[in-house]
């Protein structure tokens, strides 16, 4: 399955944005109440300064405290992201998070941010993908 797919998909296809401007603290509340677990970080429309997730907030309560969701995404974001685009393979994403060690992914048309997707988005393609081959070889051995 591509990215692309993926994409069209998704049950939240929306992009998830906030500003480098804005507060740790706004950010976590956006995560929370979207249910999400990153955002992209930009400050002009189809592309992206950076990506702050969950996994950021929690690494930097633990060194500065509370008194870090003051400050803005902008210190705490990460800046060079892995990006795929929309005819990368499914496989090909989830080997790239897995040696990463990272969960979410921006989507390029070209230099234009079309999207996002998570590992999770990726694992549940993926499976979707094996249940449907699994299928037709049953299929093929059973004579259908």
């Amino acid at each position: 399955m591509l990215v692309g797919q993926i994409l069209k998909d998704k049950v939240i296809a929306d992009i998830v944005t906030v500003t480098p401007t804005t507060s740790i603290a706004d950010a976590a509340s956006l995560l929370s109440a979207k249910k999400i677990g990153a955002v992209i970080v930009q400050t002009k429309a189809e592309t992206y300064d950076g990506i702050l997730s969950e996994r950021d907030v929690v690494r930097e309560l633990g060194v500065a405290g509370s008194a870090c969701l003051t400050c803005p995404v902008s210190d705490i974001m990460t800046e060079k992201l892995e990006v795929c685009s929309p005819d990368d393979t499914a496989l090909s994403v989830l080997e790239r998070m897995s040696h990463g060690r990272f969960r979410h992914m921006p989507v390029m048309d070209g230099a234009r941010l079309i999207g996002l997707v998570s590992i999770g988005d990726v694992v549940q393609a993926r499976l979707a993908q094996l249940a449907m081959e699994n299928s037709a070889l049953e299929g093929m051995i059973m004579g259908r």
